[in-house]
């Protein structure tokens, strides 16, 4: 039972089919925009190649409301609880569990990669030109970080306070974020109140902008896979074939079998709570980006149980520290090079690699493409005789033509792992609500307007803005 004070029951919204049918469903249109997407793919590919600009387009309008949003729940859900001791540890379990979870997910791929050596006997085809320039370009970009100290001064401390909004460096908003909220935690409760209340009510702004962004998500989905089908062809897909056949199998061993553990552990059911999130899966197949859905996960998690501290705090935390699915495809990947190189690497060497991308993964972001560069960045600080500029270069250049297929299963991967972990974070501190939890397992439609009971709560609603928020003391 959660040790919070919620806010008093609402009636739950109307089912579906109370709500006009299947037809006026997200998740419905999304599906339509993924099947349409596939029959222009392989029907005008040439077409279908230049469709990439929808995916684009709606990734960069969810990006210009994720800092905001981010922003204003982190400091809601910090400042909320008025006490900074359960604050911390809130983030200290989540931080516990983010590592656990990243060591398991290397070695998951570690061992794997070595089982079935999917890089052993690849023929050497040499690399399209244009492929091997943007494979330089990303090496020259991972080679930018550095170590520890280098992290913490250029990825997570903030220049300025505008300046991660502006440049949208979701990991910095995260660090002013956390700084506002402890302020505010320490003003007058009568204050502290006010202060809640008014970026409470301008989160709600926010996701009524998300609200009306969403319309566009299945034609971001058809753009984005009519984009995959047409551009990558099926000649290209067959020489990788076997590592993209085998990182999508370990990434379904890690779901359901590490994470059906581990939920099965905190008291529920992976399977139900993959239904509950169907709608933001959909958009991650569609667009290859779990930072489509941020906005949205954070409300239906808080109307799904867990308190609204637990969810703003670990959530978009875990989309820099708790990236499941990008940590296989780094140890997958980065092996699946060497032996495409006929390198052997020895246990050891693995196990340092392994180690160094305990650091290298934690700045890896939830968009597209991303994952291609952390791992540029491993294998160029990695360096010695196994990975040379050159044969990093010629490796990425390979890994580039299947990265978009492998960039799904990434987002995918990441997103459920998120989730879990918000879930797992939330009953181990005693912040869900597990009657209501479960309620939103069987019944999926009872979060699934979560943002819209955020933008459309009514004069009533308006009207309760004076009572304590959700996760407040009383």
């Amino acid at each position: 039972m959660s040790t919070t004070t919620q806010a008093p029951p609402t009636d739950p919204p109307p089912s579906s089919s109370k709500r006009g049918g299947v037809y006026k469903q997200l998740w419905f249109w999304v599906i339509v925009g993924i099947v349409a997407g596939i029959i222009v793919g392989f029907t005008a590919p040439g077409f279908a190649s230049d469709l990439k600009v929808l995916p684009d387009i709606f990734i960069q309008l969810i990006k210009m409301v994720t800092a905001p949003v981010i922003f204003c729940t982190v400091i809601v859900g910090i400042a909320s609880i008025g006490n900074l001791a359960a604050a911390g540890g809130i983030a200290g379990r989540a931080l516990a569990y983010f590592l656990l979870m990243t060591l398991i997910a290397l070695g998951l791929g570690l061992v794997v990669v070595n089982v079935v050596q999917p890089g052993a006997g690849f023929p050497q085809i040499p690399p399209d030109p244009a492929t091997l320039a943007e494979a330089q370009e990303d090496i020259a970009k991972g080679a930018q970080g550095g170590g520890a100290l280098d992290f913490i001064q250029g990825t997570l401390l903030p220049e300025s306070f505008l300046g991660p909004f502006v440049e949208n460096e979701i990991l910095r908003v995260l660090v002013l974020a956390i700084l506002v909220a402890a302020a505010t935690s320490m003003l007058a409760p009568a204050l502290r109140k006010r202060v809640v209340g008014g970026i409470d009510l301008i989160a709600k702004v926010i996701f009524g902008i998300i609200r009306m962004i969403m319309f566009l998500a299945p034609l971001a989905a058809f753009g984005g896979i009519a984009y995959t089908v047409g551009a990558l062809g099926g000649e290209s897909l067959t020489n990788l074939l076997s590592l993209m056949v085998t990182f999508w199998a370990t990434c379904a061993i890690f779901v359901f079998g590490v994470l059906f553990v581990v939920c099965a552990i905190s008291g529920f059911n992976v399977f139900k709570l993959i239904r509950m999130i169907k709608d933001e899966i959909l958009i991650i197949v569609g667009t290859s980006s779990s930072e489509t859905v941020l906005p949205r996960l954070l409300a239906k998690l808080e109307a799904a149980g867990a308190s609204r501290s637990t969810v703003s705090m670990v959530l978009p935390t875990g989309y820099s520290f708790n990236l499941d699915g990008t940590c296989i495809y780094l140890t997958m990947a980065a092996l699946f090079i060497a032996q495409a190189g006929g390198q052997d690497l020895p246990w050891g060497v693995q196990l340092g690699l392994v180690a160094l991308m305990l650091l290298t993964s934690k700045g890896a972001a939830g968009v597209s493409g991303a994952g291609l560069i952390t791992l540029a960045a491993s294998l160029q600080a990695f360096g010695g005789e196994f990975y040379t500029v050159e044969s990093i270069a010629i490796g990425i250049a390979i890994i580039a033509g299947i990265d978009r297929i492998m960039s799904e299963g990434r987002a995918l991967t990441n997103v459920i792992g998120n989730t879990v972990a918000v879930m797992v974070v939330a009953g181990w501190c005693g912040e869900r609500d597990d009657e209501k939890f479960q309620a939103a397992l069987n019944d999926p439609s009872l979060v699934r307007d979560a943002i819209e009971q955020e933008t459309h709560g009514g004069e009533d609603d308006v009207d309760a803005k004076d009572r304590t928020p959700v996760g407040a003391s009383a």
